[in-house]
Parts: C-alpha cells; structure tokens; sequence
C-alpha cells in the first residue's frame, strides 16, 4: 500500500511511521507540503501515484486560537478543505485526525459520546476541527475521520514543546506543589496505541468518522497522580476547577468518546489509557 503521510515531524506522525513500516510511505514535513496553499499539495503529491493520504497536519495551540482564530481555520479548515478536495478527486483514500474537542457545549454529560452524537464545540480551536471534519467528509467520500483524545507521544508535540506527561515530570522536579484540573475528564491516549490501530483500520473499509482513544477515563488531575505514581515521585498536588485554572480557551467538562463501533468493526480492545502511561514510562528515551 502507497501512503502519504502528512505531518510528518508531530508526535502522531512518528509512531505512525514505525507502525507502518511495512508500507510504502512517503512521509512529508510541513516544509515540503503546506496543506494551506493548494499549488503546494500538487507540488507535493502530483507525482505520487497513492492509494491513502494520512493527515496529522493541525494547528493545535489551543488557548492561542482563541486570539488568533483565523490561524487556526486556515489549517484546521482551510487546509483541510484544501487536502479533502484534492484527495477526493484523485479517488485515494483520506485518513484524517480529528478531537474530542468537537464537544464540550453540554456540561452535564456523563456518558461517553458516539460518533453519530451532535458535536458542539466551546472554544474555536473545536470549532475550526469541526469544520476540518465537515471539509473532508464533503470532499472525500473514501475518508475516515479518527476523533482522539489527550494525545502524548516520545516525540511530543513540537507546536507544544513536549506533552502532558513530559510537562507533568519536570514539574515534580521542581518541589512545588502542583494545582491541576480535576473537573475535566476524557482518555489520554499514547501515540503508539493510536498509530497501532491505525494500521489496523488501513486494512478495513471503514468510512466516515470514527473514535479512536485509550480505554477508560480519568480528569487531569487523576491523569497527573497516575504518571507521578508510576513514576515514583511524591508531589503535592491538589485538584482545582478550570475556573479555578483560567484558561483562555473553554475545554470540555466531559468529552470521554465511545469506543463501541471500534470493537464492531473487529479491532482489538484498546489498551487501558494507565496501562499506556505505564509503557510510556518504561520506554521513555534514556530510560534503562
């Protein structure tokens, strides 16, 4: 199988190259295809004759989206239109990457959502990926949209400079309490699961959008004590509201995503999202 893989340098990207590796990838860095400029997605995939394109490729500063939106529908909308179009009409297949970030309006759920649940986005990064989702779905008939979640990987998120994980073990080594959100809840979910999966699918005819995270829930703050836990680091920590926490952008209270039509198309149970954390340590660069 012949397959672009768009984003190349994100955390994503990465261990979709080694769960991949038994095809035949051509793997392309921002530098080498912008999906903003439609001359460049030509340039880039005119000569390559693919049967899926796989996008990572987003504009994923959340809190800064809500000061510069019009960065983020340029990639997360635009950009995605731009890629859906020409996808779809070669006739290739489109693998895209979406968030459970699509939700969030309803503050009373409590259970986890489907995919054929009503999104509604509460701050303008979800915005702009729903529209990214509406572009592909439209463009690309052969296209399957994976909402994930939380997601940290050995490469961490170059835009972010690291992940939770990372962020989270570098302030135990400071000392100083720590006050992280405890009424937000969702799946962190470890990079190599999903790209895992991923190449799972490629060997289905799944189509439109589908969730795609680490199994089970946790807040934030239950996220944290897990990694320090397993890390063997004692940190004062205390569970704090996300007004309490003031961020720019308004997150979901509960965007925890149904993993049912996953298991129905056949694919193995998911690993717990503390089981993955766990592995994620152990395996962590420099780590004997």
């Amino acid at each position: 199988m012949k397959i672009g893989l768009i984003g190349a340098a994100g955390q994503l990207a990465a261990d979709l190259l080694i769960k991949l590796d038994g095809h035949h990838i051509h793997s392309m860095t921002r530098e080498e295809i912008d999906i903003c400029r439609p001359e460049s997605i030509g340039a880039a995939l005119d000569p390559l004759e693919l049967d899926v394109v796989i996008n990572t490729a987003a504009y994923n500063l959340v809190d800064k989206a809500e000061s510069e939106p019009l960065a983020a529908f340029e990639v997360n909308g635009a950009g995605v239109a731009n890629l859906a179009r020409y996808v779809g009409q070669r006739g290739w297949r489109l693998i895209h990457f979406s968030t459970d970030y699509v939700f969030g309006q309803d503050e009373s759920r409590s259970i986890p959502w489907s995919e054929s649940d009503l999104p509604g986005p509460s701050c303008i990064y979800g915005i702009s990926k729903l529209a990214g989702e509406h572009a592909v779905l439209a463009y690309a008939p052969n296209s399957l949209v994976l909402r994930t979640c939380g997601l940290y990987g050995h490469k961490g998120s170059r835009g972010k400079g690291g992940n939770f994980v990372e962020t989270m073990l570098k302030l135990a080594d400071s000392g100083k309490p720590l006050r992280i959100v405890g009424n937000q809840f969702c799946t962190p979910s470890f990079t190599n699961d999903i790209a895992e999966a991923t190449g799972l699918l490629l060997q289905t005819n799944a189509r439109g959008i589908l969730n795609l995270t680490n199994d089970g829930s946790c807040s934030w703050c239950e996220f944290a004590r897990a990694i320090f836990e397993i890390a063997g680091k004692k940190v004062d920590l205390t569970a704090i509201t996300s007004a309490e926490f003031g961020a720019p952008a308004r997150r979901p209270a509960y965007s925890v995503l149904s993993l049912a039509r996953l298991g129905q198309l056949g694919l193995p149970k998911m690993p717990h999202w503390r089981d993955a954390v766990e592995r994620y340590l152990k395996n962590r660069p420099g780590t004997v």
